[in-house]
């Protein structure tokens, strides 16, 4: 495409395709990558052009913000980049690119936790975020009111449905406000593991938005995708294809389809179409062969004589940058310092954590 805006036909053109992939019954899954750093997104679009296939971004706050995020990107500089790679790159103007904005709620940016901000503060970053993302000419908000670490255990499905009405209710205010096209929507997490008690939740979550959003007149917000509890994790490669099936039923009947998160690495991608997931989001993975590569061009490097220190560099901005403590399991939480991890331990903190120092002088 030429252009990354679309022209307003009353409904966003990602709802379209969401839709009319239900409507005729075809079994295909929306790849969505997480643009982790320059070399992944621009690797993204010339991968989908090669293949003539469609494309989503899906961008976190952590990511990419108003403030830059660690890609050091506003959602204006990530669709500037998108677009001029498209621009550059053969026939990818003949492929829909969709660009998402992933997890909008209160505290889904990790420094908002750390910094204990307040609900009405959490919910304000939010709103900006969103006001961005919209006249940066995003073309999907997933707004994910699930987390609050003010409370213990779950948040409250009426709580959820509270705060994920009022993100939607601003968003579309906002997109009216500034004449905008429509957009395609988001809600929920893959943070509920899976199972029965999980189904039994997520079916009171979608019964209740429903009535929600009838009730503030805002059904022709209805979401595209419902992030569903589909077994997959960071730390996992299976996913759970009889919850998967059962979810996408429930969501279908609203014209909606099922996004999974963490498709890193999963065993048998190609039963998602089957088992009716719309849309797979993908992260981690791609921020761990980027290094890998690099490591590739290290042992090359080293054949010539010519080593230039770039692991032991990657490895103290990572350490240095203190990310890697996100992902410590609840064994590890209580390590004294990095170097006590186990060594496959150490490498997979610093190969899943490089996303996050790519734009650090010293790593430049």
């Amino acid at each position: 495409m030429n252009s990354l805006r679309f022209p307003s036909q009353g409904k966003s053109p990602l709802k379209c395709v969401v839709e009319q992939m239900i409507e005729h019954h075809v079994d295909a899954t929306l790849l969505a990558i997480c643009p982790n750093s320059d070399a992944v997104t621009r690797a993204a679009v010339r991968s989908a052009a090669r293949d003539d296939a469609p494309l989503l971004f899906a961008a976190t706050l952590n990511q990419v913000d108003t403030d830059g995020g660690y890609t050091g990107w506003t959602p204006d500089e990530l669709m500037a980049v998108i677009e001029a790679t498209s621009s550059s790159t053969d026939r990818a103007d003949q492929i829909p690119i969709f660009v998402g904005l992933d997890h909008a709620g209160p505290w889904t940016r990790d420094r908002y936790r750390t910094d204990h901000i307040t609900i009405d503060a959490a919910l304000a970053r939010a709103r900006e975020s969103i006001a961005a993302c919209l006249s940066a000419g995003y073309h999907l908000i997933h707004v994910d009111a699930t987390i609050d670490p003010t409370v213990q255990g779950l948040v409250p499905v009426r709580v959820m449905v509270e705060r994920t009405i009022a993100l939607i209710a601003f968003s579309e205010r906002q997109r009216v406000a500034e004449q905008l096209p429509p957009v395609a929507y988001e809600v929920g997490t893959e943070e509920v593991r899976s199972g029965a008690n999980d189904l039994e939740r997520f079916q009171t979550f979608v019964a209740t938005l429903a009535e929600a959003l009838e009730e503030a007149d805002l059904m022709h917000a209805w979401p595209t995708f419902f992030v569903g509890a589909l077994g997959t994790e960071l730390h996992t490669t299976r996913f759970d294809e009889s919850t998967a099936a059962r979810m996408a039923v429930m969501v279908r009947e609203y014209g909606s389809a099922i996004k999974g998160h963490y498709t890193d690495y999963v065993d048998h991608p190609e039963r998602y179409p089957a088992a009716g997931i719309g849309g797979a989001n993908i992260g981690p993975e791609f921020a761990d062969a980027e290094p890998a590569a690099l490591r590739s061009l290290m042992a090359t490097e080293k054949k010539l004589g010519r080593e230039s220190g770039f692991e032991r560099v990657l490895s103290d901005a990572v350490i240095d940058s203190g990310r890697w403590r996100k992902w410590l399991t609840a064994d590890e939480r209580g390590c004294a310092s990095f170097d006590t991890l186990a060594h496959d331990r150490r490498d997979w903190l610093i190969r899943t954590g490089s996303r996050y120092v790519w734009t650090k002088g010293d790593v430049v």
